[in-house]
């Protein structure tokens, strides 16, 4: 597994990853993660690895954009001293240029979107020990729908800057699929963007495969 005892792990997006966690940190006890996949990553991870003692820092915000993530980089990621960063952006970046087609203003388009998130990769690769970026998605197994077609090409944006700068790839939409093969979309999620727990724990599945996770653990 990449994670090592004490590592400290941030984890950062927006409302998917936020999911109700505390303020101003998410971490501690009870509810204090939220809801979502950072919660089911982070009990499997203490229940399967309690040895390593990996601490999780959930920073999501819900209605985050790209362009959210980089006016609170420094407060909210780098000042936190992670020795990694889990960065998983984009789904408000594509759903307002659907549901707010007239307010431009709170649209990121592709060539924004790219070199933001390489820029926050860049200047965030010297200083941990690795970075995973996680797929934007949406709940729609047809890929010729519009928001879906759009959403997978800002999925490739995500791929290419994995690629590009040696990071752990997680592909939420690849995860999601076999739920959409036997799943009509509004039950997994009422907007096709916000999932129930079994989206979520697809999603905590495939962030742990990501990073290697065994269900033995790895010193028993």
């Amino acid at each position: 597994m990449l994670f090592a005892k004490h590592d400290k792990l941030v984890m950062i997006g927006d409302s998917i990853t936020d999911c109700g966690r505390k303020r101003p940190y998410g971490e501690g006890r009870n509810d204090a993660y939220g809801s979502g996949y950072v919660s089911a990553v982070n009990a499997l991870l203490q229940s399967t690895y309690p040895e390593l003692m990996v601490r999780i820092v959930n920073m999501g915000i819900s209605g985050n954009t790209v362009r959210d993530l980089q006016a609170r980089w420094d407060t909210d990621v780098l000042d936190l001293k992670p020795d990694w960063v889990s960065i998983m952006i984009g789904i408000n970046d594509v759903w307002r240029q659907f549901d707010q087609p007239q307010i431009t203003e709170s649209h990121v388009y592709m060539e924004e979107y790219r070199e933001t998130l390489d820029a926050l990769v860049a200047v965030t690769k010297p200083q941990v020990k690795g970075i995973i970026l996680l797929t934007p998605f949406y709940i729609e197994p047809n890929p010729e729908d519009a928001m879906r077609g759009k959403m997978d090409e800002y999925g490739q944006v995500v791929k290419e800057t994995a690629a590009r700068h040696d990071a752990v790839l997680v592909d939420v939409q690849a995860a999601l699929a076999p739920l959409l093969a036997h799943r009509y979309p509004a039950s997994l999620a009422w907007d096709r963007v916000h999932p129930d727990l079994t989206g979520h724990m697809a999603i905590a599945r495939a962030f742990l495969d990501g990073v290697g996770f065994a269900w033995s653990g790895s010193s028993r």
